[in-house]
């Protein structure tokens, strides 16, 4: 997987970072929601965010990445693992997930996985979104046009941290918690008052009006693209800086960290 844009080269939009390291803090806050223009470094920052986090300590084996260390919220399959002795576990990036507009509930809960069904006779469950999300950040873009009855799922999960899906004989429950982030552009519809109570904090963005902070995001933009390695490596070391005067930062490294 490609590194990400660093999130100490993210030019300007303060208040969509400042909300971000809130959350990343303290995820039972709720979320973000973030409202503005496309191109303003929404998902951008998401990630960013995530890959200046410390990686966190998941069990071998498990399909929904489990905490090691948190046996009260472990899933189905991390009580059998346990059952056959000492779990074991490795270190992995925070995951950030997007669920994409035209996502069908199949893809965003998870299903039968049909190729073993057809091929083998058994019927297994095919892990969706949320899953690929726990313990991590999902991105929804868009947010305000995403159809109902996915916002009733994001609502059912984002309150209860678990995933029921009860189908085509298929009953699982897996654990999906996950710090929400969505965005959307006003003008093209309404976010649903039920959603809109979902997120914690809510925040403007728009692109930058002053011509130096244009040149800036060009410029750094373009150098990151030419030369990737070069540039993630310059930033490293004003990204520990921040982190260093940053007591958000800090914290949020740390909450993390204690986390794993």
């Amino acid at each position: 997987m490609s590194q990400p844009f660093p999130f100490s080269a993210i030019v300007g939009q303060e208040e969509m970072k400042l909300a971000l390291l809130i959350t990343a803090v303290d995820p039972s806050i709720g979320g973000v929601m973030v409202f503005g223009d496309r191109g303003t470094g929404k998902s951008t920052a998401v990630r960013a965010l995530a890959a200046l986090l410390p990686q966190m300590r998941a069990v071998v084996g498990c399909r929904y990445a489990c905490d090691p260390a948190d046996d009260a919220n472990a899933c189905e399959e991390c009580r059998t693992l346990a059952l056959k002795g000492p779990r074991k576990s490795r270190s992995i990036p925070v995951p950030v997930v997007d669920l994409p507009l035209g996502a069908t509930e199949d893809r965003v809960v998870g299903a039968l996985d049909l190729e073993r069904a057809l091929t083998q006779g058994i019927k297994v469950f095919e892990p969706g979104l949320l899953a690929r999300a726990h313990r991590g950040f999902l991105y929804v873009d868009e947010v305000n046009l995403l159809e109902d009855h996915l916002v009733d799922l994001l609502i059912d999960v984002a309150a209860s941290g678990e995933n029921v899906v009860e189908r085509e004989g298929l009953s699982v429950r897996h654990p999906a918690r996950f710090v929400l982030i969505g965005s959307g552009n006003p003008e093209e519809g309404e976010l649903r008052p039920q959603l809109l109570d979902r997120f914690g904090l809510s925040v403007e963005v728009s692109t930058p009006k002053d011509l130096a902070s244009r040149v800036s995001v060009i410029r750094r933009r373009d150098e990151f693209d030419r030369d990737r390695a070069a540039f993630i490596a310059a930033w490293r070391s004003r990204s520990r800086n921040c982190a260093a005067r940053s007591p958000l930062l800090a914290a949020a490294c740390r909450r993390w960290r204690s986390a794993t």
